[in-house]
């Protein structure tokens, strides 16, 4: 198997816990990153203090644990990682002033002077133990396989500065990965429970006060001098309250009336913010995608049977009730910027929207067409389309949209609304037939966990999918070094589609509306460092 996750030989039960924790990632960059907003009370929105809107609780902010997206963006203001990724994809120096790598290997320079909260000097012994402890199975920690290579084992060199990791499978991004390492001392990892409402920061802020559902304080680290391209806290704001705000038009209105200064607006309450000036800063995700259970006795296992289904749908129509005329048709399967390989994959891989072919297609796999239902051996083409709750009633419009269409076509469609957690043991659970699914990730190979290998418990191939071009392509791409694979994953990806393993539909920007501060978004939130004051 080409992917680096979902390949070790482990207990069960860790196994199951890593494919929850690796899908609730996957899906939660589109689902929960676009509910992650900002408000709070907190401090004021005036002086040095900026005041981000949250949706939800982020839960555990433990750095070796914390998955939820919210707890990711708020984690990057207080823990430095080794590398950062600008907006073409290009890697720039963080606490690692320079590496080198191969497919199996990595060493890291590390930066001198860089200190955690406490004071004390992050040494290369403490980026090491780090790597070592998420790499130990028996501490379970989720961020392995998309911080740290599942078979990673790293060694330090005081004396240079130096930490080597090696791994014994491939790992073809093993340097972009670090960008998603929070870096702590070492001293904390022997108890990093206790980081679930603190911080050990090596970053630029530090974890002053949790209110869990209400608000999270964090105050500006005056010593900080070893951010991206060599930035300072110095023009930075002096604290950042992140404040729960559930409703997304109360934030909107709070937002309007200068009593918060950021939060992520994606519904209709867009209008009137754009109408009054207020700007804002995005980046595309895949918002809608989807997804067939090719598991033996589905309908879907038939490739016919995916092709037709595709074939009937007007998917740029879907899109366009699915983001209220906000998306744009998706040309990728879900890696999401700022990624090393960002090419079209999909564009012209899919089946064109003709409803004479899609009966073609059946009609040559040996189903008839019935009183109006297609059947095959007596029994009807029956699906169901499952789709969660949490990204919204436009989708659910976008859905019972779809199930019409193939209504009329003669399949008995319906669709399975589940809650936003519930999709994740519907599809490990294998008892059903076509998901709304898109899927985020910041790398290629990680994307490779859900298309190839073994379904769960043993793996994170939700559908089942068998394809050798998919299987070579990746397994030849992940013999390359970071961007130099991506000819060979962008075709692995459009593999899928030609397929019609997946059918992307559609992505939206993120948008992340700010007044009274200036700011860059990435596919993790508000980097940090680029956070200003400014009037209005």
């Amino acid at each position: 198997m080409a992917s680096t996750a979902g390949s070790e030989t482990r207990s069960r039960s860790t196994r199951r816990s890593r494919s929850a924790a690796a899908l609730a990632t996957a899906l939660g960059v589109v689902a929960t990153v676009a509910a992650c907003g900002g408000g709070s009370a907190a401090g004021g929105a005036g002086g040095s203090t900026v005041v981000l809107a949250m949706a939800g609780d982020p839960g555990t902010l433990s750095p070796t644990t914390a998955l939820a997206s919210t707890a990711l963006s708020m984690n990057s203001f207080a823990y430095d990682t080794l590398v950062h990724i600008e907006a073409d994809g290009s890697v720039v120096p963080g606490v690692a002033e320079k590496w080198s790598a191969t497919s199996t290997s990595a060493r890291f320079i590390i930066r001198p002077g860089v200190t955690c909260e406490d004071g004390s000097p992050l040494t290369a012994d403490d980026v090491a133990a780090e790597y070592n402890h998420i790499a130990d199975p028996k501490n379970q920690s989720p961020l392995l396989g998309l911080s740290v290579p599942v078979t990673a084992v790293a060694k330090a060199d005081t004396a240079s500065r130096t930490v080597t990791v090696t791994t014994t499978k491939p790992a073809p991004f093993i340097v972009e990965m670090a960008r998603l390492l929070p870096l702590l001392c070492k001293k904390s990892l022997a108890a990093p429970a206790a980081l679930a409402k603190a911080t050990a920061a090596s970053g630029p802020y530090r974890l002053t006060e949790a209110v869990p559902g209400d608000h999270y304080t964090y105050v500006k680290r005056d010593t900080y001098a070893w951010g991206p391209r060599g930035s300072t806290a110095a023009a930075l704001p002096g604290k950042v309250v992140f404040k729960v705000v559930a409703n997304e038009s109360t934030a909107a209105n709070l937002l309007m009336a200068g009593q918060i200064n950021g939060a992520v607006i994606n519904g209709a309450d867009q209008e009137r913010l754009d109408a009054a000036g207020v700007k804002n800063e995005s980046y595309e995700a895949l918002f809608g995608q989807l997804l067939f259970n090719q598991a033996a006795g589905r309908p879907t296992a038939d490739p016919a049977v995916r092709k037709a289904l595709v074939s009937v749908l007007d998917l740029r129509q879907l899109g366009n009730v699915a983001t209220g005329g906000k998306g744009r048709p998706a040309t990728g399967i879900g890696e999401t910027a700022p990624t090393p390989c960002s090419g079209d994959t999909v564009t012209g891989n899919l089946p064109a929207h003709d409803t004479a072919q899609a009966a073609a297609a059946l009609t040559a796999a040996g189903w008839t067409k019935n009183g109006g239902t297609w059947t095959k051996d007596g029994k009807p083409l029956t699906t169901g389309l499952s789709h969660p709750t949490n990204q919204g009633p436009q989708v659910a419009s976008a859905v019972e949209l779809a199930v019409q269409q193939w209504t009329s076509f003669g399949v008995k469609a319906a669709a399975k609304p589940t809650g936003s957690s519930s999709i994740l043991g519907t599809l490990s659970g294998g008892d059903w037939d076509v998901a709304w699914a898109p899927i985020g990730v910041m790398l290629p190979d990680q994307l490779t966990q859900f298309f190839d290998g073994p379904p769960p418990p043993k793996g994170n191939n939700f559908g089942s999918i068998d394809n050798p071009d998919h299987h070579r392509l990746a397994t030849q791409a992940s013999a390359k070094t970071g961007a130099a694979g991506c000819a060979l994953w962008e075709a692995a990806d459009a593999a899928l589609v030609k397929h019609v393993d997946i059918a992307p539909i559609v992505s939206r920007p993120i948008r992340y509306y700010g007044k009274g501060i200036t700011f860059k978004v990435d596919g993790a939130g508000i980097i940090p460092g680029t956070l200003r004051r400014s009037a209005g």
